[in-house]
């Protein structure tokens, strides 16, 4: 299988530009924090390449999106683990695609139920666009525009892939 993008170069890319943010920004020492699953890969990875220490939270957004009437609870809803205070402290929260902004609006909500932090980055591996809400990332690795029927998959945790999906009529 080749990965849709080069996730390799992608990740050392973003590392570089989340270092500069941080630098220009004066925060010297964010909680990083994933949304379960793909995200949570992608924070230990950047986590890896910035050579910063401490835990990974881990978010588990599930009873916190807006659609799950709709298309389901997910079935393997696991705790989330912040294994840090949030209150007051700067947070890169990591996902591996953004879309609508959906899932982020959802795990910005359950951050700020652990804690109010004083400034929120946001990181992701790949935009695919298609936003429903006004949400944008301060860090990307890659943009891809897809079709209507297409859909981004990270596979992993090693080694990362991308990879393209078609959307059958009955998924």
């Amino acid at each position: 299988m080749t990965s849709l993008i080069d996730v390799d170069a992608a990740m050392r890319d973003m590392a570089e530009k989340l270092k500069l943010l941080c630098a220009e920004r004066n925060i010297d020492k964010p909680a990083l924090v994933g949304i379960h699953t793909g995200g949570v890969w992608v924070a230990r990875r950047l986590q890896s390449l910035l050579g910063w220490d401490g835990p990974v939270g881990e978010l588990d957004i599930s009873f916190y999106r807006d659609d799950f009437t709709r298309i389901g609870l997910n079935p393997k809803v696991k705790a989330s683990s912040l294994p840090f205070e949030t209150e007051g402290r700067d947070v890169v929260l990591v996902d591996d695609v953004i879309m609508s902004g959906r899932t982020i609006r959802a795990a910005m909500n359950e951050l700020f139920d652990f804690g109010r932090p004083a400034s929120i980055l946001l990181v992701a591996l790949m935009d695919v666009g298609g936003r429903d809400l006004p949400i944008q990332p301060d860090v990307v690795g890659a943009s891809r525009r897809l079709q209507s029927n297409q859909r981004v998959k990270l596979l992993g945790p090693d080694p990362l892939a991308v990879e393209l999906r078609e959307k059958t009529g009955s998924s």
